[in-house]
């Protein structure tokens, strides 16, 4: 529901704040006085006028807000949804609009910016306006739809419906795909075995190309490994006068000197020490040359390992470096064989997705069925609701109709919504054909057509504010009473008791000449025009004031007998009132306006309700 409403700076309203009640609003007062500047407003902040023209003369910004109470658990879901924002029942929503003088608008939703689009979809999910405009919930075929699945109780069958049309969808273009590619994959699948063949074929280890490379080293070179290594050890060990043989001497010397002179003890133990160490060198050197007679054959062996291992480098290594380049042959290894396992895969699910398309091409035509055959019954069931209720609202001659459209109950027919398309048909006066219901021209005729629908649609529909403008044209006082039940039907919820297709509970604003329909308001509220300021100083602003008590017998007295009010008048607005609290008492569950969660609005506090605003 709408709790507040806040316009500054709007055309010829300086300020303005209103609270609204959760039952039925009225707005009243003279020709002029400003009633459609506050709906105007309203459709400025949901984005159903661009706003642009209304900028107040002298202002540099106007700015329209809105309090919204969310009372349903879907549509608290659905408006989350759209703003990106976790809500559940009883969160509050504030929409602000700033219109600038250059022409520019800046949208709030909770304080953070939103696209015209996004409050444009939050109002057709809270607000329902039916008047002069053209942007009305109920006018949309696929809103129509929606409204009827709600209303047949057929709502979770079309959401199961779309569920199993998205899986066949997706296994569709899953086997689509499978089978444009299936040439492309089995050429990838023969590549794979291919490389995966190469690579098992050769078996290469982990650290083994670094070994083959250093023993390949000491092969290529074994003659020259041979020479030195035998020139090297013959002169520390095996020659005449080698080194070894020759310190073994001058250790033994020294021997000798050290009993003469114990200073030289360090000396010679370092001499010993050095002698101690060739003579190690010397005998790891001749088992060195020992190894060093190999087989002629194993340089051949360790060639053929090497190129073999340098082709698979080359072909699965190349450009790009590591410790260990057969490590990067055995993860391409790996990562072929995830593939090869992805490509049986692929194949073993084309053979078997078949089956899985045709069993959701079945399920799709036999829910739509299902589905097509609740919807007329739903259809014929409404019709002669809406004909009753337009037939009480002084369009006698009025008849209804669904028209649906149904297209073959194929899979690759259907829409998310099933296979139907509908229109609801509206015939105004006799010898005129049914038109479209979005085609009416008559803003009164749209008005009663819409409130006999939402009649009977209200426990259906989920939007809860609903806002008439011209519900009274062209219509007199007998009808005005009959208008204002339906109106508080919607408003209140259905009587005590009732199980009957009709009212649900909502909170409906009602611009209205007629005090026999103001008369039935929760809430009344009057708009008036005022002129303050001396000649050229002299400015118009619009007053808005909350009637009750004597204010509002007053103005029902003055809505029935123009400016001239009597007691005669007086006693006649005190019997409507009385009348339309009688007539309604079973009807009217309305508490007085709340805050929910005893929270304080965001705006500001309640006003005294029989206080004018400020302006």
């Amino acid at each position: 529901m709408l709790r507040e409403l806040h316009i500054s700076n709007l055309a010829v309203i300086d300020r303005v704040a209103i609270d609204f009640d959760e039952g039925l609003n009225c707005f009243t007062g003279q020709t002029g006085a400003g009633k459609s500047l506050i709906l105007g407003a309203f459709e400025c902040l949901l984005g159903m006028r661009s706003g642009a023209d209304m900028l107040r003369s002298g202002s540099k910004e106007a700015r329209v807000s809105g309090v919204f109470e969310l009372r349903d658990p879907w549509v608290a879901e659905q408006v989350g949804t759209t703003i990106s924002e976790s809500l559940s029942t009883g969160d509050e929503l504030l929409l602000t609009r700033r219109l600038t003088a250059s022409g520019r608008s800046a949208i709030m939703v909770n304080g953070q910016p939103a696209t015209a689009s996004m409050v444009r979809a939050l109002g057709q999910l809270l607000v329902d306006v039916h008047g002069q405009h053209d942007h009305q919930y109920l006018l949309k075929p696929s809103n129509q739809l929606t409204i009827l699945d709600l209303f047949g109780r057929t709502y979770d069958l079309r959401q199961r419906f779309t569920r199993v049309l998205e899986a066949w969808r997706r296994s569709l273009k899953k086997q689509e795909n499978l089978s444009v590619h299936r040439a492309l994959r089995r050429q990838q699948q023969e590549l794979y075995e291919f490389q995966a063949q190469e690579i098992d074929d050769i078996a290469p280890q982990p650290g083994e190309w670094a070994e083959l490379q250093a023993r390949h080293s000491v092969l290529t070179n074994l003659e020259r490994l041979k020479r030195d290594v035998n020139q090297v050890h013959g002169a520390l060990y095996e020659t005449e006068g080698s080194v070894v043989e020759r310190l073994q001497m001058m250790s033994h010397l020294l021997n000798e000197l050290v009993d003469l002179d114990g200073q030289l003890g360090p000396v010679t133990e370092q001499v010993r020490s050095a002698m101690l160490s060739l003579q190690d060198g010397a005998f790891e050197l001749s088992r060195y040359k020992d190894r060093l007679d190999v087989d002629p054959n194993e340089r051949l062996e360790i060639d053929e390992r090497l190129n073999g291992l340098n082709r698979l480098i080359a072909k699965y290594a190349e450009g790009r470096s590591a410790t260990d380049p057969l490590a990067l042959v055995l993860d391409h290894r790996a990562a072929i064989q995830q593939e090869l396992e992805r490509l049986s895969r692929e194949n073993e699910d084309l053979s078997s997705i078949g089956v899985s398309v045709d069993a959701l091409a079945q399920e799709i035509a036999s829910l739509g069925a299902e589905l097509h055959e609740s919807r007329e019954k739903a259809a014929r069931k409404l019709r002669p609701l809406v004909e009753s209720n337009l037939h009480e609202l002084g369009m006698s001659d009025a008849t209804f109709a669904i028209d649906i459209q149904t297209s073959a109950f194929e899979a690759s027919t259907a829409a998310a919504t099933g296979f139907d398309t509908i229109e609801m048909m509206v015939r105004t006066n006799p010898g005129q054909p049914a038109r479209p219901l979005r085609r009416i021209a008559s803003g009164g005729e749209m008005s009663r057509i819409m409130l006999a629908l939402k009649s009977v649609l209200a426990q259906a529909d989920r939007v809860s504010v609903l806002v008439f403008d011209e519900i009274d044209a062209n219509v007199g006082g007998r009808m005005g009473t009959v208008i204002g039940r339906k109106l508080r039907g919607l408003a209140s919820g259905p009587p005590e008791g009732s199980t009957g297709q009709g009212e649900g509970k909502h909170q409906v604003m009602c611009i209205t000449h007629l005090p026999q329909i103001a008369a039935f308001a929760d809430r009344h509220i009057h708009i008036a025009k005022t002129v303050a300021g001396e000649s050229q100083g002299r400015a118009t602003r619009i007053v808005v004031t909350t009637l009750s008590g004597k204010t509002r017998v007053d103005e029902l007295a003055e809505m029935l007998a123009g400016n001239e009010v009597t007691e005669t008048t007086r006693r006649q607005a005190r019997e409507l009132l009385r009348s339309a609290t009688d007539g309604t008492k079973q009807n009217t569950n309305v508490k007085p306006t709340r805050t929910s969660k005893g929270r304080k609005s965001r705006l500001k506090k309640k006003s005294d309700r029989t206080s004018p605003a400020k302006t």
